[in-house]
């Protein structure tokens, strides 16, 4: 899934969280031993670091936007991003302090908090999940039903559960009535017609095999919010101890990365423009950003969608969510909804 379904890069950098506690600075109109008469002292910055689950692209378009822009330093924020990778796993960057939040699947997020990991989600920004599965219309799958006998790729490696659900809920077992196969980071399988049904995110593979020619015409594809298995995707969480003393720092971050992803989503072009500064050179093109960012705004505010609930974790959307990955062994057991997730982080940003 190239640079889409899977997580994480390789900055390291074990940096301690920030206490969010501001520490005064001399005015710079006034001694250094103190502020001139009726001057407040300048307050130094928050900082913040937030980790991506993959590399700079618009899938993560709004933090860009936001921190270009200046929101997080209106908000008096110092806010560095940290490009993911193969090699980095988001949650346990944020559990050991290297990161203050981080953006992953929420299928990977209650995994790692069942593990033990002191997380918890504070906002949802995808709203829809972006899976589907493509297929050449020559393949005859018109539908999930079509998948038997047929060979259907996935990255795997905890990607897989949505088509799982697909599977079940047609009564097809994927080790006997298909064959289901790891898929690689490109669609040259699904090219080659080595994959009957490949697996593509909306706003990045799929985008990839029409950018080789092929027609939507001559392509069928399965959505997994369509046929109701969809899991909720990009999400922020925190590390609960960092949480509980820097709350009004996290609203703060939240509600500058949500002004960034309204403007992305409002201005595609500008906000793949700051993408872009910050995409490693020569890794993707500016029109894959752009019908990225497009794709990526209609996961984040649907059609229809009320603005107004821009980051809102919906608990019909997550319960489904978890209870596909307690279906297929992502979790154990049930998980506790009461504290997987807090929307007061976002109704602290709404103020």
């Amino acid at each position: 899934m190239t640079a889409a379904a899977c997580g994480n890069n390789n900055n390291n950098d074990p940096a301690a969280s920030p206490s969010g506690s501001e520490s005064a600075s001399p005015s710079a109109s006034a001694p250094a031993s103190s502020p001139a008469a009726g001057e407040t002292p300048a307050a130094d910055p928050v900082k913040v670091k937030l980790q991506l689950k993959w590399v700079p692209q618009a899938q993560f378009a709004g933090y860009f936007v936001a921190q270009e822009k200046g929101y997080y330093a209106e908000e008096g924020l110092e806010v560095e991003i940290l490009p993911g990778g193969p090699d980095i796993v988001p949650e346990q960057q944020v559990a050991n302090g290297a990161a203050d939040i981080g953006i992953d699947w929420v299928a990977s997020l209650l995994a790692h908090q069942e593990q033990g990991l002191p997380l918890v989600e504070i906002s949802q920004i995808y709203q829809k999940s972006g899976l589907v599965l493509v297929s050449k219309k020559s393949a005859g799958i018109a539908g999930p039903a079509d998948l038997k006998g047929k060979k259907v790729g996935n990255w795997m490696g905890g990607n897989e559960f949505e088509l799982l659900a697909l599977f079940d809920k047609y009564k097809l077992d994927p080790n006997k009535d298909l064959s289901f196969a790891k898929q690689g980071f490109t669609m040259d399988q699904f090219l080659s017609g080595e994959l009957d049904a490949a697996s593509a995110m909306t706003y990045n593979e799929y985008q990839v095999v029409l950018e080789q020619g092929i027609p939507a015409t001559d392509l069928n594809v399965i959505d997994m919010n369509a046929e109701g298995v969809a899991m909720l995707e990009d999400n922020l969480f925190a590390n609960k101890d960092w949480l509980a003393k820097n709350k009004e720092t996290a609203a703060k971050f939240v509600r500058a990365s949500l002004k960034g992803w309204k403007d992305a989503i409002a201005d595609p072009a500008g906000a793949v423009d700051i993408v872009m500064k910050s995409a490693e050179e020569g890794s993707t093109s500016k029109d894959h950003q752009l019908k990225m960012m497009e794709e990526v705004a209609k996961l984040v505010a649907p059609e229809g969608f009320d603005l107004a609930k821009l980051g809102y974790i919906d608990e019909a959307a997550f319960k489904q969510t978890a209870d596909i990955a307690l279906q297929f062994g992502v979790i154990a057991k049930a998980a506790d909804l009461t504290t997987a997730y807090t929307n007061e982080i976002v109704e602290m940003a709404s103020k």
